[in-house]
């Protein structure tokens, strides 16, 4: 598939300057289904309710239109046995796209993911490649409740063989969808709801963003701040208030989970010496249980104070509003934690 390769930093201070063309984040999932279909005939979209009037929060809407219902297509209730089918169809040479919906619903289909897609390329060597992309959303504010608002990417994370990408703005959502369908093993995409509504620069012509690679939002020499999907955006609120307090912090948008990329954490973690990690998940085996491992084995001895955590509460999540607010994590969480790492 023949993606353009762009540069981010060039991109990134185009969009500073507001230049260039802005999408909302769904409409860059959107022209990211719609170019990759339109490159490679293998590529198909499956979900429940993609060829509804809303179109999955807009990423998929009148798709169907465009590609026939052969290609766009509604699926039952029925999600064991529909992986099943997009495991099927990868291996035989098609490229499906499954909109899970959600990622609790994922559950009726640990058997398909983690003991057949995950696992068939190893099994034969290489000969049959699972190029399939699950995408699914998760997120607060709707009073979802325990589940159907899990955070669960904490415990894909932990099967090999599966990759997992988390973007956070329409650059990376189109990009990293491009990626994903291009891939020959099963990528999952997690979106945050309250990611939809950024809105930002997005090139017009077919581009990837390397799967396995963060990104650096922000250059610091105080504090590494490693940031989670939604984690984000509260993390940027506070940049400009911990610069007035005399706080250099390094953000990193982690966006890939797995693989994850240590090299620039590490060399972020050695530079700083402090690190606060932020997470949409749980806390206990979750990323930022896994990332500290990481940095403690092989950055431990460069760490000036202890790793912090900004992470959901080991509780299911509520339904009520107000239970719901205090259960997420935000920018004044955030902003405590990197506080204290510097002794503030």
């Amino acid at each position: 598939m023949p993606w353009t390769r762009i540069n981010e930093s060039e991109l990134l201070n185009r969009d500073r300057n507001a230049e260039g063309r802005r999408l909302k984040y769904t409409e860059a999932i959107r022209e990211a289904l719609y170019q990759a279909m339109k490159l490679d005939d293998r590529v198909f979209v499956m979900g429940q309710g993609i060829n509804d009037k809303t179109g999955m929060f807009g990423a998929t809407t009148d798709l169907w239109k465009e590609f026939g219902e052969k290609r766009v297509f509604e699926t039952p209730l029925s999600e064991a046995g529909l992986t099943g089918i997009a495991v099927g169809a990868a291996a035989a040479g098609m490229r499906p796209f499954y909109c899970h919906n959600r990622p609790d619903f994922l559950m009726l289909a640990m058997d398909q993911l983690v003991n057949h897609a995950s696992k068939m390329n190893f099994m034969s060597n290489g000969k049959s490649p699972i190029p399939m992309v699950i995408w699914a959303t998760t997120g607060m504010g709707w009073g979802s409740a325990a589940q159907h608002s899990q955070a669960l990417h904490g415990l894909f994370m932990h099967v090999p063989g599966l990759k997992m990408v988390m973007p956070t703005n329409p650059f990376d959502a189109k990009g990293l969808v491009l990626s994903a369908i291009a891939d020959n093993n099963p990528v999952l995409i997690f979106e945050h709801r309250r990611v939809f509504n950024q809105i930002g620069l997005v090139p017009e012509e077919p581009y990837y963003v390397p799967i396995g690679k963060a990104k650096i939002l922000k250059e610091g020499s105080d504090v590494t701040l490693l940031a989670v999907s939604h984690m984000v955006i509260e993390a940027e609120k506070i940049m400009d208030e911990l610069e007035s307090r005399g706080v250099s912090a390094e953000l990193i948008d982690v966006r890939s989970l797995k693989p994850l990329d240590t090299e620039t954490i590490l060399n972020s973690v050695r530079k700083t010496g402090r690190v606060v990690i932020a997470d949409t998940g749980w806390k206990t085996g979750g990323v930022s249980a896994e990332i500290s491992a990481m940095i403690a084995e092989n950055a431990g001895m460069s760490l000036k104070s202890n790793i912090i955590r900004v992470a959901a509460t080991d509780v299911p999540t509520p339904a009520s509003y107000v239970l719901e607010e205090a259960f997420y994590r935000n920018s004044q969480e955030i902003k405590e934690a990197v506080l204290k790492s510097v002794g503030l």
